[in-house]
């Protein structure tokens, strides 16, 4: 039996989350490529809810920003004080009104929380009847957790807290994780009734579950297997810990479908990144944002790639690319720098020191060492001499330069933009293009060299150079001297 569409899932995302100690809300701190928040209204969003439901409190303003950039169909409830959680599930109703079906709440600094498990603990709840079911799992050291104690036919008797439990109880290790599937029509009631008693002076969830229970009905609770994934974060201790884990379980996957990571503890991935078999990680490798690699590319060692596609059978070596595009077979660094806007075709190489800006590289052209392509276009088997620059700013606007097919631009060319190589020309090396070069010409642009000869001895007297050159002038003397005789 497959779990029904849930009336609602709620997100807590009020707290402060002082430990953080942070300008920015908890919720909102990344791992992997989305913030704690965003992973936890993934998972949501994989239930297909009739609502998704988001509680926002401290640092309400960020939040819904972030909201209505990523997640606009989420509905926002502002709970003005945080009176536990409790309360915030009964603000949700005093503003949206009685939720009818299963309601699920769980809590926005969750991120290894999977949408599968959320949507096993509806199923329990509807295949066994319950007015509320307890997401639990089993934790090595259950201490500071709220125990669960079972009745005989295994349903939920009661939920003990950590200090308020017998040495017996404490022993138990199956714990509540803080997530809850409700009957949405009982769920109203029930936190009508219940009160601040308590050590917090606050609301809490797990007295709605009493209250149901008392009132005697089913309360049930689905224990999930794997206990990392049901770990919140409350300090950055604790989310460097969860992005490690994460990362982890990324990698597990993309090997499992057939990816060569050589050092799975040096290499990171986001979750929005794809990797097609066959493809070869190595170690100190970035991947960001929505990078695609293609089946066979080779990725480092030492690449940070964000929001770029690398071809097939391509190979990126101590590269930075952002929202760059490398073609198949294409060869980029060590050591270049692809900026957005950055075309690289076929068998097209950016190599050593190169830096690339808004720039198309044709299929089988080289810029090899030390240069910067900005605002251009290279056309088919071209080849960029070393130290070729392409200035492409006046100060005021950015120009274009092109290079057509087969061009050959010798080695600390200026090519000052907007020039245009046709195909087949050469420019000489040295030179500064401020004109087009037609097709199959050579360009050189530079002053004939002239030598002034003893400029050395004399402007620089007593110098190491100044010396260096008298004696290679003696010794020059001494050899047109005995060839003479």
């Amino acid at each position: 039996m497959s779990a029904s569409r849930p009336a609602a899932v709620i997100v807590l995302a009020a707290g402060e989350g002082t430990r953080m100690k942070s300008r920015t809300a908890k919720v909102l701190h990344e791992l992997c490529g989305r913030t704690m928040l965003g992973h936890v209204l993934t998972a949501a969003a994989e239930l297909d809810p009739e609502r998704l439901i988001v509680v926002v409190g401290h640092r309400r303003e960020q939040v819904i920003a972030h909201l209505e950039q990523g997640w606009p169909k989420a509905e926002v409830v502002v709970q003005e004080r945080q009176g536990g959680t409790g309360h915030a599930v009964r603000t949700v109703l005093e503003q949206v009104g009685e939720l009818r079906g299963t309601v699920v709440v769980t809590n926005g600094d969750h991120p290894l929380l999977r949408g599968a498990t959320l949507a096993a603990m509806v199923r329990t709840h509807e295949e066994e009847g319950n007015a509320a079911t307890v997401l639990t799992t089993e934790i090595p050291d259950p201490t500071g957790y709220g125990r669960i104690l079972r009745a005989p036919d295994g349903s939920l008797a009661a939920i003990v807290e950590h200090k308020d439990a017998t040495e017996e109880q404490r022993a138990v290790r199956e714990i509540n994780v803080g997530m809850y599937a409700f009957d949405g029509t009982l769920l109203g009631g029930a936190l009508k009734r219940v009160t601040t008693d308590n050590a917090g002076g606050e609301e809490y969830l797990t007295d709605v579950v009493a209250i149901l229970r008392g009132d005697g009905h089913r309360a049930g609770a689905h224990l999930t297997p794997d206990w990392v994934e049901t770990q919140g974060v409350n300090d950055r201790v604790q989310l460097a810990r969860a992005r490690r884990q994460l990362n982890d379980r990324l990698l597990e996957a993309h090997m499992r479908a057939g990816v060569t990571i050589v050092d799975p503890a040096t290499t990171w991935v986001d979750v929005d990144v794809t990797i097609e078999p066959d493809v070869e990680v190595h170690p100190g490798t970035q991947l960001r944002g929505r990078t695609h690699l293609a089946e066979g590319a080779r990725v480092g060692p030492g690449c940070t790639l964000t929001d770029t596609r690398v071809g097939a059978d391509a190979t990126v070596v101590n590269a930075v690319c952002v929202e760059a595009e490398i073609g198949p077979e294409a060869s980029v660094g060590p050591y270049a720098y692809l900026r957005p806007g950055t075309r690289l075709a076929r068998k097209a190489k950016a190599g050593t020191y190169v830096e690339m800006k808004n720039a198309q590289v044709g299929e089988g052209s080289k810029v090899p060492h030390l240069t910067y392509v900005g605002d251009a276009e290279i056309g088919e088997g071209s080849n960029i001499g070393a130290s070729t620059v392409f200035v492409n700013y006046d100060g005021v606007k950015k120009h274009r330069t092109v290079v057509g097919d087969h061009a050959r631009v010798g080695s600390d060319t200026m090519l000052v933009a907007p020039v245009t190589i046709g195909d087949g020309a050469y420019t000489a090396a040295g030179s500064v293009i401020v004109q087009d070069v037609p097709p199959g010409a050579m360009a050189v642009a530079r002053g004939r060299q002239r030598n002034v000869e003893g400029w050395v001895e004399r402007r620089r007297p007593g110098t190491a150079a100044a010396e260096a050159a008298r004696r290679a002038k003696e010794r020059s003397a001494a050899e047109e001297k005995g060839g003479d005789a």
